[in-house]
């Protein structure tokens, strides 16, 4: 890791830390940054809390899992981003046009809606399966057409398109009202009901795809010439492509069975970092991760906090600010071009 890499991800690491300590202290009930401290020293070991069990709770059970969790999703997400943009060529990719997430929705609409595992099949263990056979039917269908690049991306559309109109019929047909918001909600991205099990295991997955796509950041940077001059550096395209999608596709999977599509992240915050790092990804895969961490907190926080005690779903403002930020960013893009 070069010295410039190492002060990046040191000084998007400290933001991370200060965005999770000061998030975790916004909301209804009066937390300090030392309660936050107290709590979270005395649940690792590292001392004995003077809170009182409900202040304890509010810190430890309630608003840290899903301040982590938000980081975990934000990272992960801006980081398959920046993968998908690379690996396809295609400035417009992000974690979703491989078709997970409309099979996640699929997933998880069969077991709240049509009871699909009779009650011993959580509906984020539903939504990651039918992630994954989302993918599964990518694969198979670019596999059959000829395995190119642009024949993934139109499988990952036409999955998208299949997954999204049964997502449709079974709420429309099967749902009553009230279900019908649940799922809504969900669908437009909630980390509402965060626990440590998700955060611990989403975190689990980030950091072996990290691993991997880092170990992989000479071949994205070869697959930025196209995939002949790649092959012609000694790249195996085919072997390489495949880890890297199905890497990304599993760490996607995982997020959103967790957290629902929360859109726009991974499609902007690649861009943004761009500007910042330039295209090499070794070290621009660190510098994205941190950088979707931080934004996602601070969105997050805003979400259940704008509106109080009405509650908007995370998916929702990440568009808000998506869609002007994107728009500035290729703005800029077109000046420096």
């Amino acid at each position: 890791m070069s010295p410039r890499t190492t002060v990046s991800t040191a000084v998007g690491l400290c933001a991370l830390a200060l965005s999770v300590a000061a998030a975790v202290t916004i909301g209804p009930a009066d937390i300090s940054a030392s309660d936050v401290w107290t709590s979270a020293a005395a649940h690792l070991g590292l001392g004995e809390s003077r809170l009182a069990p409900l202040r304890d709770g509010i810190v430890w059970d309630l608003r840290m899992p899903r301040t982590l969790l938000a980081a975990v999703c934000g990272a992960g997400l801006s980081l398959c981003g920046a993968v998908m943009q690379s690996l396809l060529r295609n400035p417009l990719a992000d974690p979703f046009v491989l078709g997970v997430s409309s099979g996640a929705s699929t997933g998880a609409v069969a077991v709240v809606v049509l009871g699909v595992g009779g009650g011993a099949v959580s509906l984020s263990a539903g939504a990651f399966t039918g992630a994954l056979l989302s993918f599964g039917l990518v694969l198979l269908l670019s596999h059959s057409l000829g395995g190119s690049t642009d024949r993934v991306v139109l499988c990952g559309v036409a999955a998208m398109q299949l997954f999204s109109a049964l997502t449709s019929f079974t709420v429309l047909t099967s749902a009553d009202a009230e279900t019908t918001r649940g799922v809504l909600f969900w669908l437009l991205g909630s980390l509402t009901g965060a626990g440590w099990t998700d955060v611990l295991l989403c975190a689990g997955v980030l950091v072996a795809v990290l691993g991997v796509c880092l170990g992989h950041a000479r071949t994205l940077d070869a697959f930025a010439f196209g995939e002949e001059a790649a092959a012609s550096l000694g790249v195996r395209v085919g072997r390489a492509r495949l880890i890297l999608l199905c890497a990304t596709a599993l760490l996607t999977a995982a997020l959103v069975s967790c957290a629902g599509a929360i859109g726009f992240v991974g499609l902007v915050l690649p861009h943004a970092t761009r500007l910042l790092t330039g295209s090499g990804h070794a070290r621009l895969l660190p510098v994205t991760a941190l950088a979707g961490a931080v934004f996602l907190v601070w969105v997050d926080t805003a979400a259940r906090t704008v509106l109080d005690p009405q509650e908007v779903p995370v998916g929702v403002v990440t568009s808000l600010i998506g869609v002007p930020a994107f728009v500035a960013v290729l703005h800029r893009g077109r000046r420096t071009a």
